[in-house]
């Protein structure tokens, strides 16, 4: 009885401070840490942490003064991920007058990890991704819907398991995943159908809404349940293994059909050539277009370069014939990403089985072997064993460097300029590896990074998700489909729209929980954002069922008037969602 009375009285103390904390404009400052009020605040910042909401947003509600003491005080202001702790920066080393300076430095700090994460992914991830492919001799179906579908949903995952690495985070990769999903399936599909109004593969078209919608409606379930267990976990895991197994079985029945067609009809008749969904599944993800030769640019005589003048040829990411037939736009953007392209091109080695040498730059490759190690030091965990002492005596990154240098002179001395070595395609497994945890790094500043924003501008994380997270991760694959479009390849282009985030919400929904469960050893609780979440989760289920009755009642013709009720039903649905953001709309 005793216990439970001083316990209960320790409760009304901090309930009654916690009361004047929020409520009040002003905290009394005198002794911080020390008396009375510095031992309420400490008891109230434990007692916020004990709680299952992010008490970090609460920083927000008291007065400028004292939110640096929150901030350090408080665990869930503290997220282990990413390099820079940008609530102690907005907070602690910013003037609280600065804010307007800080989120706009932020935001732009936002947009150029963005951009990291797109060339990253396109010029280094693909590409190797395609390599390994090459190598392994897989089919064009397997290798679309596993190892491109991940090239090409490289930032969306890694930015969904990093926000389930938090539980404080979870709703920004809801709000990513199903925002993404909106944006691709009604403003991208809607471009497609504007640009090139063309009648869509019926099979692979219901095949992959049939399993996003499946996809959508499991996720509603465990969101609707609050949380998720193992097996539920690998269940979900599995609709994707499903999935590919169904591609992979109609692909093989369609080519089976083809070639049967092709031989009864061969002396009567020349059977058009026709590219079904799932071929254009195989180049969707890997953006496969036609690209141009530069066969037309290539010396009429061979002539060998030197060690130097191929080291600095390969260190230059511009190609002076394409600068001089793009626009002034490309050329700033180039201006701006090249110096970003050159350290990325330092560190990541990139294999290209389609030109003849594959890529191979002795001197380069043989840096990547020093420097590519180092990366993926830096990158692991956000470079958390970058420091770490072998026995508390001898450096890791030492250790590293001294291998890296080791192999790096056996390679340098036992092959040539001219020709790759046979163990050339392993470089693509380093190139591989060392994106993927730059990717996995970037992802994971920018869920800290718009964590924070969503604390200073007091908007919550699904809202950040279904907006800037999915916006940029999209923006790219935006521009892609619709240029794939326009040069006469649609259902590559819609094929995109719907392949590509089957394998996002999946793998990046998936493997975020089950990391965070053997992280936690617990099952995963998710912190929904209430009505928001729920029209953000109907918004994406109608749209698709939408899409499932209309297209093929226009039997399966996409035209113009389909493309523009879809940009109307985005529109609608944004702005709905900021409305339930700002309290406009809510339950009565």
């Amino acid at each position: 009885m005793m216990s439970r009375a001083v316990y209960l009285s320790l409760l009304l103390l901090v309930l009654s401070d916690h009361q004047q904390v929020t409520s009040s404009s002003h905290v009394p400052r005198t002794h911080r840490g020390v008396g009375l009020a510095g031992r309420a605040l400490n008891t109230t910042l434990t007692m916020m942490y004990q709680s299952d909401n992010d008490e970090c947003d609460l920083v927000m509600n008291i007065s400028a003064a004292d939110r640096c003491a929150f901030v350090k005080n408080t665990p869930d202001c503290n997220l282990e991920d990413g390099f820079i702790n940008y609530l102690y920066l907005a907070f602690c080393l910013l003037a609280p007058n600065l804010t307007p300076l800080t989120i706009t430095l932020c935001v732009i700090w936002l947009l150029f990890l963005f951009i990291i994460l797109g060339l990253t992914a396109s010029k280094f991830f693909c590409p190797n991704l395609s390599a390994i492919c090459t190598s392994l001799h897989l089919t064009h179906n397997v290798a679309g819907v596993t190892f491109l579908a991940l090239g090409n949903g490289a930032p969306d995952v890694f930015s969904a398991m990093a926000a389930f690495s938090h539980p404080h985070t979870a709703g920004l990769a809801v709000g990513a995943l199903f925002g993404a999903g909106i944006f691709v399936t009604t403003v991208v599909a809607g471009s497609v159908a504007l640009v090139k109004p063309f009648a869509v593969a019926s099979r692979p078209f219901l095949r992959d809404v049939i399993f996003y919608m499946v996809a959508v409606f499991w996720t509603f379930l465990m969101l609707y349940r609050g949380t998720t267990t193992v097996g539920e976990t690998l269940g979900y895991l599995g609709l994707y293994v499903v999935y590919v197994l169904t591609v992979i079985f109609s692909a093989y029945i369609y080519n089976r059909q083809k070639r049967l067609l092709n031989s009864s009809l061969h002396s009567t008749a020349q059977i058009p050539e026709y590219h079904s969904s799932d071929d254009d599944l195989a180049c969707l993800n890997g953006r496969n277009v036609p690209q141009e030769y530069e066969s037309e640019y290539s010396p009429l005589l061979p002539y060998s370069e030197s060690t130097s003048q191929i080291m600095l040829s390969s260190m230059n990411p511009v190609d002076s014939n394409k600068w001089r037939r793009k626009p002034w736009s490309w050329r700033a953007l180039k201006i701006l990403k090249t110096p970003l392209e050159v350290v990325l091109l330092l560190c990541i080695p990139v294999v290209d089985p389609d030109k003849e040498d594959r890529n191979w730059r002795r001197p380069l490759n043989c840096l990547h072997l020093v420097t590519a190690p180092l990366a993926c030091l830096l990158a692991f965990q956000s470079g958390t064993y970058a420091n770490y002492m072998i026995q508390g005596e001898f450096p890791l990154w030492l250790l590293f460097l001294l291998l890296g240098l080791f192999l790096s002179a056996i390679v340098f001395c036992t092959t040539t300029n001219d020709s790759p070595p046979k163990y050339h395609s392993l470089f693509s497994l380093l190139g591989f590896l060392v994106s993927a945890l730059l990717i996995s790094a970037a992802a994971s500043e920018v869920v800290s990074l718009l964590h924070m924003l969503g604390v200073v501008l007091s908007l919550s994380n699904t809202v950040l998700g279904l907006t800037l997270l999915a916006w940029g991760n999209s923006i790219g694959d935006c521009f892609s489909d619709i240029t794939i479009a326009r040069q006469g390849y649609p259902r590559m282009a819609i094929s995109a729209c719907f392949g590509g985030i089957i394998f996002n919400m999946l793998l990046g929904v998936g493997l975020g929980c089950l990391m965070q469960m053997v992280e936690t050893h617990n099952n995963v609780q998710f912190e929904t954002e209430g009505l928001l979440t729920w029209i953000l989760a109907g918004s994406l289920g109608l749209s698709l069922v939408v899409s499932f009755i209309i297209v093929p009642l226009s039997r399966f013709h996409l035209g113009r008037s389909y493309g523009i009720f879809l940009l109307v039903f985005y529109a609608i649905f944004l702005i709905i969602a900021l409305l339930t953001e700002f309290g406009k709309i809510h339950f009565v």
